[in-house]
């Protein structure tokens, strides 16, 4: 059996690497791809203390399940968001939609 601070670790390494995606990254696509990463260990580290803490219950793959509910929906709503500044400006880097500013 895997300890558990064996699937911390590794949540641990997703999170990191997805926040530097969001933080280095220019292209909106990337960075929506890196939250989407950083909610993946978000749902490893719910299984993981749902196995080794009650695994009777199913509280823990409920909660992950609604994670991944809520990633679809922030998938469809930001490559929505995306594909609408293409059109607009035919750029999807970060830095350059400045579409709220005065």
């Amino acid at each position: 059996m895997i300890p558990l601070h064996f699937y911390l670790l590794v949540a641990a390494a997703l999170f990191a690497l997805g926040v530097y995606g969001v933080l280095a990254r220019r292209n909106a696509v990337a960075i929506l791809m890196s939250i989407e990463l950083m909610l993946n260990a978000v749902n490893l580290n719910l299984v993981a203390f749902w196995r080794y803490l009650g695994p009777q219950q199913v509280n823990g793959q409920m909660f992950a399940v609604f994670v991944f509910a809520v990633a679809a929906a922030e998938a469809a709503v930001g490559l929505a968001l995306i594909i609408s500044i293409y059109r607009n400006r035919q750029t999807v880097i970060a830095e350059d939609v400045n579409m709220l500013k005065w």
